[in-house]
């Protein structure tokens, strides 16, 4: 379970086989709806925006808010976020999916990343967004390090300790996840939700809340396909090696080779595809 209302909930089904139907008892995943509200000062006056409606599954909600805010170039590290909290005055079905986030005053930021529609449903991201020229990602190339180098094995590994630890998932069958490992394979971090991007968002946020650089000797498991924006989260928060279960789309691979990143997809406990960044795998 995570936050006030859990990731799951109890469910009563009717399950039909050769044999017949019988009544069971099930799990399902949560998904409501998520409204963010930004309060941001310019010129001596403070400003409320409406940011973004999402689809994601209650809980590390705060989490959720830092790593999208982070992803888009809004923020660039956690104190710019004066404080984050749930709106009170909302109505009974509201309560714990209105939440407000207060940036620092004077933040240096172009407000005109605001003016996008950031409604999103819990399958997509990009198509969010009204403007064609949205889908670009303006961070600089990812760094190299020679010394640095991911053994097969070790990304071989990821997918067993990744279903020991998925817990929504292995209830539901209705989660998507995202993971930080070290290099050496140890896990760090794990997110859950319905939508695949808000769990990067989780993870990413996490780590920031907590304090752990996500770029040094790091890798992001992702238990979906990967999307354009998935690749553009993982490269603005300087995540240098993305893996994935499921396969990544023509723009994911571009730009993670674009952006020097190491993109894997159709990770097996035996094998894998290696689409960009190929020398940071020995």
């Amino acid at each position: 379970m995570s936050g006030k209302r859990g990731l799951v909930i109890p469910w009563t089904i009717r399950k039909q086989n050769q044999a017949g139907k019988e009544s069971l008892s099930d799990l399902v995943a949560v998904e409501e709806p998520l409204q963010i509200q930004l309060e941001y000062e310019k010129y001596g006056e403070w400003h409320r925006k409406d940011l973004l409606v999402t689809m994601r599954s209650p809980g590390q909600d705060f989490d959720l808010a830092m790593g999208f805010l982070y992803a888009e170039g809004i923020i660039l590290q956690e104190r710019d976020i004066l404080w984050m909290r749930y709106c009170q005055q909302v109505k009974p079905e509201e309560e714990g999916n209105v939440m407000r986030v207060r940036l620092i005053p004077n933040l240096d930021f172009d407000p005109e990343k605001l003016n996008r529609n950031f409604f999103t449903h819990s399958s997509c991201g990009v198509c969010g967004k009204t403007a064609i020229d949205t889908v670009r990602c303006d961070a600089a190339g990812l760094p190299f390090n020679s010394d640095r180098k991911i053994s097969v094995v070790t990304v071989q590994s990821l997918t067993q300790k990744l279903n020991s630890q998925q817990t929504g998932f292995n209830y539901t069958g209705g989660l998507h996840a995202a993971v930080l490992y070290e290099d050496s394979g140890d896990m760090l971090l794990l997110r859950e939700d319905v939508g695949r991007h808000n769990a990067l968002d989780k993870l990413i946020g996490a780590g920031l809340r907590q304090g752990i650089n996500l770029w040094e000797n790091k890798v992001v498991l992702l238990s979906g396909r990967v999307s354009f924006e998935m690749v553009q989260k993982a490269v603005n928060a300087g995540i240098q090696v993305l893996v994935a279960l499921g396969a990544p789309t023509s723009l994911a691979v571009r730009l993670a080779n674009e952006k020097n990143q190491t993109l894997i997809g159709f990770l097996k406990k035996d094998r894998f595809n290696i689409y960009s960044g190929e020398e940071r795998i020995k």
